[in-house]
């Protein structure tokens, strides 16, 4: 029998929207159209009819879903506690299924990332040493330059320059699978989490992370040839690849032993902080689903609960500013914590940003999915950062830095981009160079 996603959900999330308006001004796109579809109210509304049988998916549906970023910023709004992403993800994967979106072009990308890349790491780790190859024979530059890719392939051409500076090791390379503290007396056993994108690009910020754990005396274990975590799965409407996925992540730890698993990626932690309402149903992995769930924390989470030896003054004086990845704020609810770490920090001051919460544009994949609406957040974003004067912007999320990187060096503004725990290793290191 054919999945109703939206009509087999637990009709009380469907019908928990109130009607306020309260989510209206934190909603990106609402605020870019002012028009009711185009937010979180409409969506939901949208969303109630298509359960109630009143409508039916269509490509209206299936493109305004997916003009919606799923930033979440009308979940911290939201006075009723509805469960939008839970809406979110159950729209998407009824718009797959019933495929009102499908073009050949589109199922193409999508069968090479979603259902290939993005499913086998190893295979992905493939990828990544030959994208690290060709960028290291400056052949990226040599296609800028010509601008073949404007004449074979306009979209891909818009799309190239996006493509991060792949890490010259991964994490498995720099980080063993077991490492303990100098002392060897550690105080917590954690699990850590490298990621996929984190792995390719930024695969130093795991490094530093581990660091800052060895630190403040945990033993950390990190597991080899790690993978996605789903979460661009679970966004993109196929709940069944994320579940294996997640499956696969669960049986990657012993979560018996350990009192934690570290993520330091936002949008990653909030998916896998919830796997259990996506494997509730399965008699073998639910238990153990909910017990991950209680176990996984965010780096900033963890070290402000469990307490941080004081870092030694940077050697001079910094300006930083911080920008919330949208995730880790609206989604795992980790506000306070990663300002706490920094100003822990001797010689950092931080500079307060304009509209810190309101998204960068990056989503995900919406950058590369609806390319115009998140350049203009990119450029609002930017706009913000270059009127702090800050030395340094920090974000905690893979795609929040690449579109932060990415919009800086548009307007030709110098300022690096760095994660808040990578400035903390460099702290316990003193070393500052940015």
């Amino acid at each position: 029998m054919a999945p109703h996603y939206l009509k087999d959900l637990d009709y009380s999330i469907v019908q928990q929207c109130i009607h306020c308006g309260m989510c209206l001004p934190t909603c990106p796109t609402y605020d870019e159209t002012l028009l009711e579809r185009n937010s979180p109210r409409g969506r939901i509304a949208w969303m109630r009819a298509i359960a109630d049988g009143e409508m039916s998916v269509d490509e209206a549906f299936g493109k305004e879903m997916y003009y919606c970023l799923g930033c979440l910023a009308c979940v911290s709004a939201c006075p009723a506690g509805v469960d939008y992403p839970r809406l979110f993800e159950m729209a998407r994967a009824q718009i797959e299924h019933d495929g009102v979106l499908d073009r050949p072009e589109r199922r193409f990308w999508r069968w090479l990332a979603v259902e290939t890349l993005f499913m086998r790491p190893r295979l992905l780790r493939l990828t990544g040493t030959l994208l690290r190859l060709w960028q290291m024979l400056h052949l990226d530059r040599l296609v800028r330059k010509t601008r073949i890719l404007h004449i074979l392939y306009p979209r891909l051409a818009e799309l190239e320059p996006m493509t991060p500076r792949i890490s010259r090791r991964f994490s498995d390379q720099q980080i063993g699978e077991i490492e303990k503290p100098a002392n060897d007396d550690p105080n917590y056993l954690v699990g850590f989490l490298t990621g996929c994108v984190q792995d390719l690009a930024f695969s130093d910020i795991n490094r530093d992370t581990v660091d800052v754990l060895l630190a403040n005396g945990c033993a950390v274990h990190t597991p080899r040839n790690q993978g996605c975590c789903g979460s661009l799965h679970m966004h993109n409407g196929v709940p069944d690849r994320a579940a294996a996925l997640a499956r696969r992540m669960i049986d990657a730890f012993d979560l018996d032993r350990l009192d934690a698993i570290i993520s330091n990626a936002g949008g990653c932690g909030s998916h896998l902080r919830h796997l259990s309402p996506l494997l509730k149903d399965d008699p073998e992995y639910a238990a153990r689903a909910a017990a991950w769930d209680g176990k996984l924390k965010d780096i900033h989470e963890w070290l402000d609960a469990t307490g941080i030896a004081d870092p030694p003054p940077l050697p001079a004086f910094l300006r930083a500013t911080y920008h919330p990845s949208c995730h880790l704020h609206h989604g795992q609810k980790v506000q306070l914590q990663p300002e706490n770490l920094l100003r822990r920090i001797p010689n950092l001051e931080l500079v307060p940003l304009t509209e810190a919460t309101w998204c960068c544009g990056s989503a995900g994949i919406y950058n590369i999915t609806q390319p115009e609406q998140a350049g203009k957040l990119q450029e609002r974003k930017v706009g913000h950062i270059r009127d702090t004067g800050a030395d340094l912007v920090l974000t905690a999320n893979p795609g929040c830095h690449l579109q932060l990187q990415t919009g800086l060096q548009k307007t030709g503004t110098p300022t690096p981009v760095m994660h808040p725990i990578s400035l903390l290793a460099k702290a316990y290191r003193r070393d500052v160079a940015l």
